[in-house]
């Protein structure tokens, strides 16, 4: 619902050349508004101008564009390129603009709060992700200190503060323009300060270089995935040489740990992760999917001071004494987000499983149990698990070699749990040729009968509509959901890959040529 107030703004932004005219008039407690009436529209030069003359001390793009009096609709979502690279722009320009009719009064800029979706309602349909959000601000804090020694200006521009609040996102494209923003940030009038940070594609040396630069004292969040080849010993050096007292979240990427390849003398280096991480006294959000962790989970986790409210330990291969410890340490009463994928929990530790469900049903929100090889005559033991989680708001299970019935009886309990609004189920076993076998390998994945699939599904869906759930939202995503990352980075990942394959190749052949 928009007030009166909302739709006179509109009419006065739709006319671009006529709101930019205004703005010289226009009351400050109006900006705001007007602000989030010209994003809706995708004025962007409007949007230039409001930020280029933003009379206040505070500028929250969440705040902004998330639900207000005059406008109910959060539109954080819209990670408009129109939008974004005018209200960037528009900042430097801020500093630039020595005629303002405005006093300078700007101090904060947060915009962490933008959120990259699948599916943008702009009209545009042009996004500006997070890394691309990354390489412009950079770039326009180096413009800025250019322009600025070039350009005689009033000096009362050197006294200009204004802290920057993002949430960063570097691989090696966008490394160097990075590095160089963080390093001038002392003689920039915009002030990057850093509060989550993820890195893809880097080299471990430029990895190590780049995070002291971002200020590790007041991060919040820390991502590292993928391409970066951090390992256990690189951790251990990584959590002895830099400190994070703030730091609420960590992702580690694939293969960080392997204890699989742990010696006698090795063993301490996990004590000493553990320990470490404890000085993370507000880390309440761990990510260690797909390491192998066999019989250590203990040795990691215990030494935290802080629960952890998500834990992801997809595929880490933990045996039944680390299900134990997870059933009875202080995290299982605090869990909000959970992923035990790729472990066999209903036939190598069932009991253990239920307890920790038993034990985490007053707090959890999100499950993931992909590939876990629940079949048919475990439905009951789940149905017996998840009937206490009374806020869980998701449920993931791909992957999972279930057949029709067996869905629909799960499907049944669904609707009784009032909290859930998201389910990904898997294609049911009896969709699939006789033959397959489980996990599916990417190459059968798409191999069953479609037409059987969307009559199973439209059943499915009939059940929740039966049970008064149409808010309640299922789908098959065969591979995995979105990931907005993922998909803004997805071409030079690609080439990273096939260099990587091509360096194989050439060190394979050598080798063969030395044999011969």
């Amino acid at each position: 619902m928009k007030s009166l107030r909302f739709i006179s703004a509109e009419a006065l932004v739709s006319d671009a050349q006529l709101a930019r005219k205004s703005i010289s008039s226009i009351a400050n407690n109006l900006f705001p508004l007007l602000f989030k009436a010209s994003y809706l529209l995708e004025q962007g030069e409007v949007i230039h101008d409001l930020v280029e003359n933003w009379p206040l001390e505070d500028f929250n793009i969440g705040k902004l564009l998330g639900r207000t009096v005059d406008h109910q609709e959060d539109i954080t979502s819209r990670a408009c390129c129109v939008c974004l690279e005018n209200c960037l722009t528009g900042l430097r320009d801020y500093v630039l603009n020595c005629s303002s009719t405005y006093a300078k009064r700007l101090k904060v800029v947060d915009l962490t709060e933008i959120k990259d979706v699948e599916f943008q309602l702009c009209k545009c349909k042009k996004t500006m992700g997070r890394w691309a959000r990354t390489e412009l601000l950079s770039k326009l804090c180096f413009e800025l200190l250019v322009e600025m020694q070039r350009v005689q200006f009033d000096p009362r521009i050197f006294d200009i503060r204004i802290d920057i609040l993002i949430n960063l996102f570097v691989t090696e494209r966008n490394y160097e323009l990075v590095v160089q923003a963080l390093l001038m940030k002392c003689h920039c009038p915009l002030k990057i300060h850093c509060v989550a940070f993820r890195a893809d594609s880097l080299t471990l040396r430029k990895f190590f270089y780049i995070i002291k630069l971002t200020d590790p004292s007041s991060l919040r969040k820390l991502e590292i995935v993928h391409n970066v080849r951090l390992e256990m010993e690189h951790l251990e050096m990584l959590l002895a040489s830099v400190h994070f007292p703030l730091l609420t979240s960590l992702t580690l990427p694939a293969r960080a740990f392997n204890v699989v390849r742990l010696t006698a003398e090795d063993e301490p280096i996990l004590t000493n992760i553990g320990e470490k991480m404890s000085r993370m006294t507000q880390l309440t959000e761990l990510s260690l999917a797909f390491s192998t962790l066999t019989g250590r989970i203990r040795k990691l986790l215990s030494p935290l001071k802080t629960p952890l409210k998500l834990l992801d330990v997809s595929n880490c291969s933990l045996n039944h004494a680390d299900m134990a410890y997870l059933s009875n340490s202080i995290h299982s009463n605090h869990l909000e987000v959970l992923d035990l994928s790729g472990h066999d929990i209903a036939d190598l530790y069932p009991s253990t499983f239920f307890k920790l469900l038993t034990h985490s049903a007053y707090t959890l929100k999100s499950l993931t149990l992909e590939e876990c090889n629940i079949q048919d005559n475990h439905i009951n033991m789940l149905i017996l698990g998840l009937s206490p989680c009374q806020k869980l708001q998701e449920f993931k299970f791909l992957g999972n070699p279930l057949s029709t019935r067996g869905l629909k009886r799960l499907f049944g309990v669904f609707s009784d749990l009032p909290m859930l609004k998201y389910i990904e189920f898997p294609v049911p076993r009896d969709c699939y040729p006789h033959n397959i076998t489980y996990p599916i390998d990417d190459a059968n994945l798409i191999k069953f009968d479609h037409q059987k699939y969307e009559a199973v599904a439209e059943e499915l869906k009939a059940i929740l509509l039966q049970a008064n759930r149409e808010d309640i939202r299922a789908s098959t995503p065969l591979f995995g959901g979105y990931d907005a990352a993922i998909q803004e980075t997805s071409n030079e990942l690609g080439a990273l890959l096939l260099k990587s394959f091509k360096d194989t190749l050439e060190n394979f052949t050598a080798s063969l040529q030395k044999m011969s």
